[in-house]
């Protein structure tokens, strides 16, 4: 089955789907990663500030494929109207990736780092 996607936010539930399918566990999937269940249930939580290649890895451990389709002008179903105004553009977008992130503690001024695995 297709799942044509138009934005980021729709990768969730189907990166989920996908997993839970496959009959797998967060930590299933993280093992055959080789990382922990905590960085993939990252990934998972927030796909869109993961690169493309750690979601085509993630794809790959599936057996999903990944197509693109060129849509004709025209064929194209508008979406409606919002009823709400769009949210300022500083509030929509992802936070950044936390590579090497040193955090800072305010009482004793020591610096404790947050290493990021690398896959």
């Amino acid at each position: 089955m297709d799942y044509p996607l138009k934005t980021v936010s729709q990768l969730r539930p189907i990166l989920q789907g996908f997993r839970k399918s496959a009959g797998l566990t967060q930590a299933a999937l993280a093992s055959q990663l080789g990382i922990t269940q905590q960085s993939y249930a990252q990934l998972e939580a927030n796909p869109a500030a993961a690169s493309l290649e750690r979601l085509f890895k993630v794809m790959r451990m599936l057996d999903v494929e990944i197509r693109l389709a060129h849509v004709p002008p025209g064929s194209r179903k508008e979406a409606p109207a919002r009823s709400k105004p769009a949210r300022p553009a500083a509030a929509q977008s992802p936070r950044p990736a936390t590579a090497g992130v040193t955090k800072t503690s305010r009482k004793s001024g020591t610096a404790a780092t947050k290493k990021r695995e690398d896959w």
